[in-house]
């Protein structure tokens, strides 16, 4: 995923990611990959929020997560021309989607995702692995690179954080280094034609 110089990305300047809104699930820590929940009060806000920062760019591509909070954290921003894919949805937890951490632990004393990974729950969640979340979002990163100007990426926490760390040329699993909250913004750029972070969790 590293590039040797900034002009083989073709015109892009910055790559800004937006993680969604609060929603009832992650305000629980519940872990929350293909379920389809609405932002809370507090996720709208967060999301409006986002909008004024957004104004000020040169956007010359808006792509979104299929999901609902996503999709709504994009118009809450002021994001309404965006082209969705299914390479953004969150990382498909199988069978420990809904549950949370400390549940999980409870039978699986230790657990933690981004070394022991998920087991394959129904047909609606069968489960990934971190390599396949990272397989997901270099696709993303291939298709918006071309862009002329500012791209910007609305999505979840742990699909981005993943993407953060093939951007910077890490393994998917390294994502583990990069918290990301809800409603926050982060910035992908160059410095000295080299990938880097530019802004990181930041709070509107």
């Amino acid at each position: 995923m590293r590039r040797a110089a900034r002009g083989m990305m073709r015109g892009m300047d910055e790559l800004i990611l937006l993680r969604h809104g609060e929603t009832e699930w992650s305000r629980a820590g519940r872990h929350t990959g293909r379920t389809d929940v609405p932002l809370t009060e507090r996720g709208e806000e967060e999301a409006l929020g986002l909008a004024p920062l957004l104004k000020r760019r040169d956007l010359a591509l808006v792509v979104v997560s299929p999901a609902l909070r996503a999709r709504r954290t994009a118009e809450l921003a002021g994001l309404t021309d965006y082209e969705t894919t299914p390479d953004l949805w969150e990382w498909d937890y199988g069978g420990y989607e809904g549950r949370t951490t400390p549940e999980i632990r409870e039978a699986r004393p230790g657990w933690y995702l981004w070394r022991d990974g998920v087991p394959p729950g129904d047909a609606d969640h069968p489960g990934e692995s971190v390599e396949e979340v990272g397989r997901r979002v270099e696709r993303v990163v291939a298709r918006v690179k071309g862009a002329a100007g500012d791209v910007v990426l609305v999505a979840h926490g742990h699909v981005l954080r993943v993407l953060t760390a093939r951007w910077l040329g890490l393994p998917a699993a390294d994502g583990r280094l990069f918290s990301l909250y809800t409603g926050t913004y982060s910035v992908l750029g160059f410095e000295h034609e080299e990938q880097v972070i530019r802004r990181w969790n930041a709070p509107v």
